[in-house]
């Protein structure tokens, strides 16, 4: 357990860290921190520091910079998130203000953050998380061939043009009613849930052709649950391409990757979550971090946030992402 005056050296040094990129010495601590000891205590408090893992030094400088486990300490108990002043406030509202439709609302939101943090900004698109089906057709085109089509509540249409083969009128039709009375009223994850067992309980000349249904089906399931992540600002990355551990590639090769995105997001609360370096379960992510907050209303609800160096200014860089997810949220309720 650290003292106060070791957390308040941990702060110390992080926050010199993040806006000098140098490695913190005991005397500029002195000099800076109104700390009332002297270098000699701040460099025992240092070696204390450093010995439980939570500040290093880089090279045979007398300085010493945060590991991922001093953010960590400094994220939980000593970064309080800055307020946002009224201009900035004012900012985000003309800037997010007069939306004209979601991808409108999504592109201004990224945008925003990129330009507000200096970081590579990353939403999700809002899923409407309390759509259920409501009805499923399968039309007959030509030859063997059907469309098959799935209705949600929300009044959204997905379809499949998928090849059944000679199949019996009645046989679709039973399939079409047995698929209507296992599913209507379900949302997308409790659909393709109950689709796994689907088959077994129908007669066994069914089977074929329900199977083939039931994958189509849970294509379509399966993009009604998922939905796409835009990024913004990766030119913001090349100010740190010295702070990262290799290079700028991994970063940018997960950037490219949606489910890498959408899982990063997907851990994020209402208030604000931040992964710190090697707490990112991707590898490539290893030596950046992540701020997010999840942002919506009742029937609608999706990630958004920020991906940049470990060395980051984390009280506003909370703040900025909380802030704009709430006025996203805000927005999103009034339409």
């Amino acid at each position: 357990m650290l003292d106060d005056r070791k957390l308040a050296v941990l702060r110390a040094i992080v926050t010199d860290y993040v806006f000098s990129r140098e490695p913190v010495g005991s005397r500029a601590i002195v000099e800076r921190h109104n700390l009332d000891v002297s270098s000699a205590t701040v460099r025992n408090d240092m070696a204390a520091l450093e010995e439980e893992g939570y500040i290093t030094h880089p090279h045979t400088s007398a300085g010493r910079i945060p590991t991922d486990k001093g953010y960590r300490l400094f994220v939980d108990r000593l970064g309080m998130m800055k307020p946002l002043s009224i201009g900035e406030k004012k900012a985000i509202a003309a800037f997010l203000s007069g939306v004209v439709d979601i991808d409108d609302i999504v592109s201004r939101t990224v945008r925003l953050l990129a330009q507000v943090t200096s970081q590579v900004a990353i939403m999700q698109y809002p899923t409407m998380t309390s759509a259920v089906v409501r009805r499923i057709d399968i039309v007959p085109l030509h030859d063997t061939r059907v469309l098959l089509i799935l209705v949600n509540s929300s009044g959204k249409v997905s379809q499949r043009t998928i090849d059944l083969g000679v199949a019996d009128e009645n046989t679709v039709g039973l399939v079409r009613e047995r698929l209507n009375e296992a599913l209507a009223g379900m949302g997308p994850r409790r659909a393709a849930e109950m689709l796994q067992d689907f088959t077994s309980c129908l007669m066994p000349e069914v089977r074929g052709l329900a199977s083939t249904v039931v994958a189509a089906l849970l294509d379509i399931l399966a993009a009604e649950r998922s939905t796409k992540v835009v990024v913004a600002g990766i030119n913001n990355l090349t100010q740190f391409s010295d702070e990262f551990k290799t290079s700028l590639a991994p970063i940018l090769d997960a950037l490219e990757e949606q489910v890498v995105l959408l899982k990063l997001l997907g851990e994020a609360t209402s208030d604000v979550t931040v992964r710190i370096g090697q707490e990112n379960h991707h590898v490539n992510l290893a030596s950046a971090s992540v701020v997010a907050s999840s942002y919506g209303v009742d029937t609608t609800g999706a990630g958004l946030g920020v991906v940049g160096p470990t060395r980051m200014d984390y009280p506003a860089t909370m703040a900025s992402v909380r802030a704009v997810a709430r006025y996203v949220s805000r927005i999103l309720a009034e339409r």
